[in-house]
């Protein structure tokens, strides 16, 4: 049974409170951590958005969602009625300073709990939010502000964002939150790599063959298609999820869980990436758009329908292979691939393993298939290890793959808390580890900004692919160039 420990009393302002990420994400989790007696005391939750709404319609909008999303089942009175108690709203619109009363008389004579304002909002809100905390005296010692991504949209932009923030909140007060890092599976990756000294020898080049990571969805854009036209799959997806990922993979072991000492053998992955440019942004990279199929046999809208048949050269797919200079991981390609409209929401590291320097079964007329970890993210996180076995009977030598497969949920036989609940926790204890330090997202986009001028230089082709398909022919091709294959197969 899990240990869960209560958090310190807070008070929690969610701006942009009416939004989906809030009703989705946020007040789901904060019911659960309610349910588990982590969230105890005077603690509150304050929605604040620019709407005028009364605050029993406010709750009964997020008692609405919480039917909407929780799991059947899960939704119990007594819990709700708990969080409940809790919720309050203020009218708040962050760009008007004569409109931050609400929320100043809300907060007034509470300035010894923790304070966090989590911005559930646009970038482009991000400073004058922390400017708007700033100049009403809402900024305690123990304030801290949580930013969304996308933070920005290139290197300059995400550059100007963090001096706006970081004119009114100190760098330990800032959390920018990439809920990726709050998966369980992803707290694992770092127990599996560094408690456990059966994989250490190992995880490098000479012993492993290539890495690739595959972060899957089966949902198209939907109505987030007018933002999403001005993004693309590789800033909405690589410059964030895929790099952390990339980074927790390839990284040394840090001289303790310290946040700063996680963070700093992150960033010196970052900066050991190989920049791209000319030929290799043609040879290493692919960009897709789906184009109208069929998901779980219903068909679906292509990209260009869904923007009404306005032309667009936006990737809802990306595929790219990493080179990592340094002596862990030279000439050790990793391949990352995220899209729109794929066959499944599915989320998995794959570290494969080079083959047998020699098989000792020729003559038996089989493939020795090299080991292969798999590290699934989502939807049933887990561990599965693929390794050659001998087949039980007496007919013969016969070897075939089998895989060792540990499922978390089913180990430890306990409900899994979603990403927001774990990171939302971090935040209310100051536990800045799982976010992103401003120099890692700066270092992030410097990668990725090559890879978008390059585009535009080169004119870079953006393939069609069937929704429902692993994506385009070239994705493919870029792996089979070098002897390799996807896994899953697309």
């Amino acid at each position: 049974m899990a240990n869960f420990v209560p958090a310190d009393e807070f008070d929690l302002v969610i701006f942009g409170g009416t939004g989906d990420l809030a009703l989705r994400k946020l007040l789901p989790a904060l019911y659960h951590r309610v349910g588990d007696g982590q969230i105890t005391g005077d603690s509150r939750i304050i929605a604040a958005s620019r709407r005028d709404v009364a605050r029993d319609d406010y709750l009964q909008s997020v008692e609405q969602a919480l039917r909407s999303n929780l799991p059947d089942g899960e939704f119990r009175e007594e819990q709700w009625a708990n969080l409940r108690g809790r919720i309050h709203y203020a009218r708040c619109d962050a760009t008007t300073p004569e409109d931050w009363g609400a929320l100043v008389g809300l907060l007034d004579g509470r300035d010894h709990l923790v304070r966090v304002a989590y911005l559930a909002t646009a970038p482009r809100l991000f400073g004058p939010v922390a400017q708007g905390l700033s100049q009403n005296g809402l900024i305690t010692p123990s304030s801290r502000i949580v930013l969304e991504k996308p933070l920005g949209r290139d290197f300059e932009s995400a550059g100007k964002i963090n001096d706006q923030v970081g004119r009114c909140f100190a760098e330990n007060q800032i959390y920018r939150i990439d809920h990726y890092l709050g998966k369980e599976t992803v707290q694992n990756l770092l127990a599996l790599r560094f408690a456990n000294s059966l994989f250490e020898p190992l995880w490098r080049r000479g012993a492993i063959d290539h890495v690739q990571i595959t972060v899957a969805e089966d949902l198209g854009v939907g109505g987030r298609v007018e933002f999403y036209d001005r993004i693309g799959a590789l800033r909405d997806m690589v410059q964030n999820h895929l790099m952390q990922l990339v980074c927790l993979v390839a990284m040394e072991a840090p001289s303790s869980l310290h946040h700063d000492s996680v963070r700093d053998e992150k960033i010196k992955v970052l900066r050991a990436l190989r920049p791209m440019k000319g030929e290799q942004i043609r040879s290493n990279t692919v960009r897709g758009q789906y184009r109208a199929g069929a998901i779980n046999g219903e068909a679906v809208k292509g990209y260009l329908e869904e923007l009404d048949g306005k032309a667009s050269k936006t990737e809802t797919f990306v595929a790219l292979k990493l080179e990592i200079d340094n002596w862990r991981w030279s000439n050790t390609p990793f391949y990352v691939r995220t899209g729109k409209r794929l066959p499944a929401k599915h989320s998995e590291i794959v570290i494969q393993f080079q083959d047998v320097p020699h098989s000792i079964f020729p003559e038996q007329g089989f493939e020795i298939q090299s080991n292969r970890l798999t590290i699934r993210l989502q939807p049933d996180e887990g561990v599965e290890l693929s390794v050659m076995a001998k087949e039980p009977g007496p007919g013969g030598f016969e070897l075939r793959p089998v895989a060792l497969d540990l499922s978390f949920e089913e180990a430890f036989d306990i409900r899994y808390p979603d990403a927001y609940e774990r990171l939302l926790m971090e935040v209310l204890r100051g536990n800045p580890a799982l976010f992103m330090r401003r120099d890692e997202v700066e270092a992030a986009w410097y990668w990725i900004d090559a890879i978008i001028a390059g585009w535009e230089e080169t004119n870079h082709k953006v393939e069609s692919y069937v929704a429902g398909s692993w994506g385009p022919a070239g994705a493919v091709s870029m792996l089979d160039r070098n002897g390799h294959t996807w896994q899953p197969e697309g």
